[in-house]
């Protein structure tokens, strides 16, 4: 695989923030950086990784596994990942991640056909007093409903996007003026 030398830059310059002996400290950035211009951490960039941050391939797929950000195989357009944690789940989440499968006809792990939607369950998404919620690529969603699924999805279907949510210190709708 030939790396673009702008990554090659952008390692060089990630790495030179850490001292020799904590090289390995720059993985999770280049990893990164990686990822936002392949799309998800190739074997290809793997061995590159594990050569840039002087650490073994184990070392490397231990970190790719470890963090939900990271990615080992593409994923579509637009990457939900919905909170499956106890407090979403009391909060009416099992319905809403049901509703969200059956809607796009996809099951966690997999990708939408036209590659628009990937989905993914994750543990706890930190936004647990606004529950159920869901990340779409970087855009947080809270104070979900079938209703609410329906018009964010429909949203990024149609290029016209539901600006993400701001968690308030108060209880209470934070989606104000983003009711279906």
């Amino acid at each position: 695989m030939n790396i673009p030398p702008e990554l090659d830059r952008k390692a060089e310059e990630i790495i030179f923030r850490y001292p020799n002996e904590h090289r390995e400290s720059a993985l999770v950035p280049l990893m990164a950086e990686a990822q936002k211009l392949f799309g998800a951490i190739t074997p290809d960039v793997e061995t590159w990784l594990a050569k840039m941050c002087g650490v073994s391939l184990v070392k490397v797929r231990e970190v790719l596994t470890f963090y939900s950000m990271m990615r080992a195989q593409p994923v579509g357009k637009f990457l939900i990942q919905y909170c499956q944690n106890i407090a979403c789940c009391l909060m009416g989440g099992e319905e809403i991640q049901k509703h969200i499968e059956d809607k796009l006809g996809i099951r966690p792990g997999e990708t939408t056909k036209d590659g628009m939607f990937n989905l993914r369950c994750v543990e706890c998404l930190g936004g647990c007093a606004w529950g159920p919620m869901m990340l779409v690529n970087e855009d947080q969603y809270f104070q979900l409903s079938v209703e609410r699924v329906d018009h964010i999805l429909d949203g990024f279907r149609n290029g016209n996007p539901v600006p993400p949510d701001q968690p308030t210190p108060l209880l209470g709708n934070v989606a104000e003026g983003a009711k279906a």
